[in-house]
């Protein structure tokens, strides 16, 4: 008699390599205002010691909105004065390419929004 085998598919002969997953590490931190030359480098050294990959930090001082690369990371900040303490946020660059949109609601109060995937 004859042994039935499963039908073969054009997948079976694929290789297919293994995705390495790995979770998204969230975290807040207050940095009391990295505003020296240098500061933000430092900062990001220290997030990626602890492989976080979306860190609000607060009491930070800058005066204009934008990003800045700073390691691994962009730093997200508001406008604001120079006196002004405020929320800003690190995003590392492996998940940077998920950001919609940031959001500067106040000097307390910002968010992200990220793509799901």
């Amino acid at each position: 008699m004859f042994t039935k085998k499963a039908p073969q598919t054009w997948t079976d002969t694929l290789v297919q390599p293994r995705q390495r997953k790995r979770d998204t590490r969230f975290g807040t931190w207050n940095v009391r205002s990295p505003y020296k030359t240098g500061s933000l480098t430092a900062a990001a050294r220290e997030l990626a010691r602890y492989k976080l990959d979306l860190v609000g930090v607060q009491e930070v001082r800058r005066d204009k909105g934008g990003t800045v690369k700073a390691g691994n990371y962009n730093f997200f900040y508001g406008k604001g004065n120079k006196n002004q303490l405020g929320t800003r946020i690190f995003v590392h660059h492996r998940i940077v390419s998920a950001v919609k949109r940031v959001e500067f609601v106040s000097e307390r109060v910002s968010y992200i929004v990220l793509r799901g995937h």
